[in-house]
């Protein structure tokens, strides 16, 4: 998942705003009850199509108030969810899953037809949905997305209102948790039609088969939600309202939190030492992996060695422990320590590291690949990056660096990360400070990102061998074999210098002691709210 986790720094008319308006829930949520649980996100949720949206903030409201096959629970782990059984074949390509009785937020039934149009709406060609290489597991459904099959051979069927089956190209290990995934998740065809391009952007422009439902929405401002009456399981939700400011400079939510106004914000960099050991800060082991993105197509930037040069150049133990301070650990490769290969191992834990700091070696190599382009000068480059103050403090850092170690001016560029997405999608920059968040459990999530035409490889890198290692991973049935052929597709990654890895990230959170039931997931959606009650302070 795009890691959205660095946003636009609020303005002073913005934060007063905020520290106004915070004393608690103003619509549907209103009231002493204290069953109300008040958060903080740091951004607008750009929209909340679930076909299409590809952020961190849309996605955890969609996966609160939206509800999939399966979902996942407290321990990660996917459970059943609308579906209430699936029966897998003996090959392990074809899933038939029952529907449980459930209703959306209007009290329509949930069919397995919301699903399939859901996956097919994805996958047309004509959507431009950036996840829809993530349904690419479901026979057909490449050769859709890519205008060389039909929506007819997709292997997803509603056989009945309450039977879906679903019949995959290859047996792949981790299918129950693509389920739990938001590009899997329903839509009814009847509302999506009914509004077109405005599905989503509004609360009352879309219905919801979640344990909540999303009541109001002050764009750039907040949002709420309040308990689903509909939802199969409301039984389980105890909370009946929540509603989230969207505050982006963590000095003011640090001070929302500090006067009791929000139960939940993200613990800003430069307050960490001030927390450490506090029961009411709640680590956020990600994975997640943040790294410098090449634009392959910039003259200095599409020679190896150069890249190499950039990645050698810094030192990723001062951007973890002496600017982060918040438990992230330095990146020598792609795929971070959290994410597992076949469901019992850590993928780290399998390979390397491939990357570190070595000053001598990337000047030999600048200067190397400097005389092979003709580069007589060292020129300045722009960096994009996000404007948050914590993000503005690493990329200050990895100037910094790359002008001591190398003699390179960089221009930075911090902006709102639609803006910044806007210009990595166009290919109009030279490196762009990133990140990715894994969307399900296994190393396919980071690697295949960066297989030649992914819209989610912005900086256009292409290596013939990586695609066939990746593409022969995605049907090898001998999971052993498999591993072995996603550990070659990093080292050629790195290798190539496809990215610069500088760390693998920790978040810090603080929340109020009497939140019990909070869940976290590492990939996926961030948060699930399902489970939280507020107990007596």
């Amino acid at each position: 998942m795009r890691r959205k986790l660095y946003l636009s720094l609020a303005s002073l008319v913005v934060a007063s705003l905020a520290l106004s308006g915070c004393g608690g829930v103003k619509d549907d949520t209103a009231g002493k009850d204290k069953q109300v649980f008040n958060m903080i996100d740091t951004s607008e949720p750009p929209q909340l199509n679930s076909a299409k949206t590809t952020d961190a903030s849309s996605n955890v409201i969609l996966n609160n108030t939206m509800e999939g096959l399966y979902r996942l629970d407290k321990n990660n782990q996917p459970i059943p969810a609308i579906s209430k059984d699936v029966k897998v074949s003996d090959d392990k390509k074809t899933y038939t899953f029952t529907l449980r009785d459930a209703k959306w937020s209007d009290g329509k039934p949930v069919t397995a037809k919301d699903f399939e149009f859901a996956w097919k709406t994805a996958l047309d060609p004509k959507t431009k949905a950036e996840y829809s290489y993530v349904l690419y597991p479901i026979k057909g459904a490449k050769a859709y997305n890519s205008k060389k099959g039909k929506a007819d051979a997709v292997g997803v069927k509603a056989v009945d209102d309450k039977t879906l089956e679903v019949k995959l190209q290859d047996p792949i290990p981790y299918f129950l948790d693509l389920t739990a995934f938001t590009v899997y998740k329903p839509i009814r065809e009847d509302i999506y039609k009914k509004y077109g391009k405005a599905y989503a952007t509004e609360p009352d422009k879309m219905v919801y088969n979640g344990p909540f439902v999303l009541s109001k929405w002050q764009h750039q401002k907040s949002y709420d939600y309040k308990k689903n009456e509909s939802y199969w399981d409301k039984k389980s939700v105890k909370l009946k309202g929540i509603h989230a400011d969207i505050v982006k400079d963590q000095g003011t939510a640090n001070n929302l939190y500090n006067t009791g106004k929000t139960d939940f914000a993200q613990l800003g960099d430069e307050f960490v030492d001030k927390y450490k050991g506090k029961p009411d800060v709640m680590p956020f082991r990600e994975a997640s992996t943040f790294y410098l993105q090449f634009n392959t197509k910039d003259k200095f930037f599409k020679n190896v060695k150069i890249r190499k040069a950039i990645s050698m150049a810094v030192d990723r133990n001062i951007l973890t422990d002496k600017i982060q301070k918040n438990g992230s650990k330095p990146a020598g490769a792609l795929v971070p320590p959290v994410i597992q290969v076949n469901g019992d191992k850590s993928f780290r834990s399998l390979t390397k590291e491939y990357v570190k700091y070595d000053k001598a070696g990337a000047k030999k190599l600048l200067k190397e690949g400097m005389k092979e382009e003709g580069i007589k000068k060292i020129p300045s480059i722009e960096m994009l990056g996000y404007d948050t103050s914590g993000a503005k403090k690493d990329q200050e850092y990895l100037k910094e660096q790359l002008n001591t170690v190398l003699g390179i001016d960089v221009d930075l560029r911090p902006m709102p990360f639609d803006q910044k997405l806007d210009l990595e999608n166009a290919g109009k920059f030279q490196i762009s400070y990133a990140g990715w968040g894994a969307d399900y459990n296994d190393p396919m999530t980071f690697l295949d990102l960066w297989v030649t035409g992914n819209p989610m490889n912005r900086g256009d890198w292409s290596n013939e061998k990586f695609d066939k290692l990746i593409e022969k991973s995605k049907a090898n049935p001998d999971f052993k074999k498999r591993t072995e052929d996603l550990k070659k597709a990093e080292a050629v990654m790195m290798e190539d210098a496809a990215i610069a890895p500088l760390m693998y990230r920790t978040r810090l959170y603080l929340k109020r002691t009497n939140v019990k039931g909070f869940a976290t997931h590492p990939f996926g959606s961030d948060f699930t709210f399902k489970w939280i009650t507020m107990e007596d302070k």
